[in-house]
């Protein structure tokens, strides 16, 4: 198996340098915002990020590519950094503390590009998860002061604890009828959103979570924490791994319920 400790390391001081740069600037007075094509919110925090991670790769990995969500994709070969600079720019911007910088490290292998190292990094929140192939998933503040985390056992649907970002996306794609049924067979239901659903996932504090319309860089770094912790993360189309822009994860124990609810197309 392939020894991923050095990756590890070095996407915390990726996420050490990013989560520096964010900071300064959050909930500053003269913080600029602007709208992209897609109509979301990008501050000069997201390309600030991306540019400083970018900068650490070229001189520490200059062989391997880096997908980010604000300047694409550069280089090519068998591995790739994937980055969200900041993912939650829309609670980044108002002052909300949920928001993470999101960095994963994808290697090529049968089935295409599969993340094999994550590390969702929340300072705002004083919160970091991370994980690798092989080597489990951990929360903490760094790598000194970890604990490993799990999913938890719920295994049934009326036990369990759903996240989700917003009902918006379920409407738009015509899934709200099964979104809706899904939420009344379940204990409880919050709108956690964006990465952190994944990341109560991975601890053990909610069961499912799902999202109708995802990019890559929002799911690779939360896909191998979620699976290194014994999740399972798919598509609703139940594919494995985060290719299918949109995401299902759970526990294990709930997913073919979660699919059955969620995965059906329209």
């Amino acid at each position: 198996m392939a020894d991923y400790h050095d990756d590890l390391r070095l996407a915390h001081v990726l996420a050490d340098a990013a989560d520096a740069a964010t900071m300064e600037r959050f909930k500053a007075l003269d913080l600029k915002v602007e709208t992209k094509p897609d109509m979301t919110p990008v501050s000069e925090a997201d390309r600030a990020a991306e540019e400083l991670i970018r900068s650490h790769l070229k001189r520490a990995r200059p062989r391997d590519a880096v997908l980010g969500e604000e300047y694409g994709v550069e280089g090519t070969g068998p591995r790739r950094w994937v980055i969200d600079p900041i993912d939650g720019t829309k609670n980044y911007v108002r002052g909300v503390p949920v928001w993470a910088t999101l960095i994963a490290l994808m290697e090529a292998g049968e089935g295409g590009f599969q993340p094999v190292v994550g590390v969702v990094s929340a300072p705002a929140l004083g919160r970091r998860w991370w994980a690798a192939k092989g080597l489990g998933a951990y929360a903490g503040r760094n790598l000194t002061s970890a604990t490993r985390i799990q999913v938890s056992k719920v295994a049934k649907l009326a036990d369990a604890s759903f996240a989700y970002s917003s009902l918006s996306g379920w409407e738009e794609r015509g899934r709200l009828d099964g979104f809706l049924e899904l939420t009344r067979a379940c204990w409880r239901t919050r709108a956690y959103g964006d990465f952190w659903p994944y990341m109560l996932l991975a601890e053990g504090s909610v069961d499912i979570c799902a999202e109708p319309e995802l990019s890559l860089w929002d799911m690779a770094a939360n896909a191998i924490v979620v699976q290194e912790a014994g999740g399972t993360f798919t598509g609703l189309d139940g594919q494995p791994g985060p290719h299918s822009g949109n995401a299902a994860a759970s526990n294990g124990l709930l997913h073919e319920e979660l699919l059955a609810y969620l995965g059906a197309k329209p």
